[in-house]
């Protein structure tokens, strides 16, 4: 129905987003793609069930502040160091992994939660759709008429054609400016609206100020001289000032709870722990710090780096120290499998599993571990486990991955395609997909419900396919 006139479309969309600021431009493509073409981008995303857990428990009276709380918004963490946020639709804010470590306390990122969330309670992507559909119409009429003013000047004489590259940049830098004033009004919008749900969540926003604040020192130097017009964003100054004076409500003064800042420091620690070369994490946490967050990112970093006997030492130091954490025994988990000794790490995943709140991704970790084994009755139980946590979280791509391998012990060719073919179509990978599909179809009894799956893969036609145009 609408196909036939998607490539005109998209090429439209193409030429107004190259006169707004690039980050505009990919929020609009990108949202506006599926699951599995979004994932083909390559997007690097980190996953754990601690850090979603605690990022969860940020968010939720946020979105139930601004209704949002039926809309089953995700936070997506991204594996970038630079300080970031953004939104590319109603059910997902995406926060650099950089955001999370330069946080320094949990107000601070709660903060930049609320202003994102102020984004997707305006409507604020939709209603730029819109804006960006009408200055493609103008970058049309605007063509024509430089069109017609080239003509126009060949047949007077004229050589330079200055009247008609008039014509032709006048458009796009009205629409330029009149998109990124769009831009600066949504910003300010956002701003207001995420105060309003910390005063309603009686939280403080003190830390969206001390954020914002810091960026804008920082971008002063940048700005000097500059267009404030030609901004994305509000200039700095002018934007501060409005917000310290919405910010003072009477929840200024607020702390956060110590058990959330351990959280948020436990959090930070882990990521440094992950991200960083040991030199560097030994510099953020010197042996002569003996505090829960540094020993984990140390032992993180033995774990990554170092032997994993010195590893599992700390991580059992961990354990001591509080009995009560999953996610401790998550790590000597993961750290005996991947050390090779995935029977070792049956008991501690297991333990992880009964403890943690949202056990789903720890499950699919547990259920690698029991497939490892190589014990043919173990296949059935990692399969239960994978099963409940696919459905949970249907994206897990190494959730397949496993689920083929649980099968293709147990000897089910039918069901090992199709848990591969999923695999691909989590990832995007949409060739393949069709491809380990089709085959999977030919191995179930017509109608059945595996057969149904394989299917519906098979037959899904990627829209870049459809257009031909990237």
């Amino acid at each position: 129905m609408s196909a036939p006139n998607a490539p005109v479309k998209r090429r439209l969309c193409l030429r107004a987003s190259r006169a707004v600021a690039l980050v505009v431009a990919c929020a609009v493509v990108i949202a506006s793609m599926p699951q599995a073409a979004f994932a083909q981008r390559g997007l690097p995303v980190i996953r754990d069930a601690e850090i979603e857990n605690l990022l969860r428990d940020y968010t939720r009276p946020i979105l139930r502040a601004a209704g949002l709380s039926q809309q089953n918004v995700e936070v997506t963490i991204i594996n970038n160091r630079a300080f970031n946020a953004f939104v590319m639709d109603g059910r997902r804010i995406f926060v650099n992994a950089g955001a999370l470590m330069q946080s320094e306390t949990p107000n601070q990122l709660i903060g930049v939660l609320a202003h994102e969330t102020g984004h997707i309670a305006g409507g604020h992507l939709a209603k730029l759709r819109t804006e960006l559909s009408h200055a493609s119409t103008m970058a049309v009429i605007g063509m024509l008429l430089g069109v017609g003013a080239t003509i126009a000047g060949a047949r007077s004489g004229q050589v330079g054609g200055n009247p008609a590259a008039v014509a032709l940049g006048a458009p796009t830098a009205m629409m330029q400016r009149s998109l990124l004033a769009y831009q600066r009004q949504h910003e300010e919008q956002a701003d207001r609206a995420g105060v309003k749900f910390l005063t309603a969540t009686h939280q403080s926003a003190r830390g969206m100020y001390e954020t914002f604040k810091r960026f804008a020192d920082e971008q002063l130097f940048a700005s000097q001289g500059s267009d404030p017009y030609l901004q994305s964003h509000p200039m700095a100054a002018d934007r501060i000032a409005a917000l310290e004076v919405m910010a003072r409500t009477p929840y200024w003064d607020k702390k956060d709870p110590p058990a959330l800042q351990l959280r948020h420091d436990m959090m930070r620690a882990k990521l440094h722990g992950f991200m960083d070369q040991p030199g560097v994490v030994a510099r953020l946490y010197p042996r002569s710090d003996d505090s829960l967050p540094a020993r984990y990112a140390r032992a993180i970093s033995a774990y990554r780096y170092g032997g994993v006997r010195t590893a599992i030492d700390q991580i059992d130091g961990l354990i001591q120290s509080e009995p009560g954490n999953p996610y401790f025994y998550e790590l000597k988990g993961q750290a005996l499998l991947e050390s090779g000794n995935p029977a070792a790490a049956v008991a501690p995943l297991r333990k992880a599993v009964s403890m943690a709140p949202n056990p789903v991704l720890i499950q699919v970790l547990l259920a690698h571990a029991l497939i490892e084994t190589g014990d043919a009755r173990s296949a059935d139980e990692a399969i239960g486990y994978l099963r409940r946590a696919l459905l949970s979280d249907p994206d897990i791509a190494d959730g397949y991955d496993h689920l083929a391998k649980a099968y293709g012990r147990k000897g089910d060719i039918a069901q090992a395609d199709l848990a591969a073919a999923q695999a691909a179509f989590a990832r995007g990978d949409t060739r393949t997909a069709r491809q380990l599909a089709a085959r999977a179809k030919t191995r179930f009894p017509v109608g059945s419900p595996g057969w149904v799956k394989a299917d519906d893969i098979a037959a899904f036609k990627p829209p870049a396919s459809r257009s031909g145009n990237r």
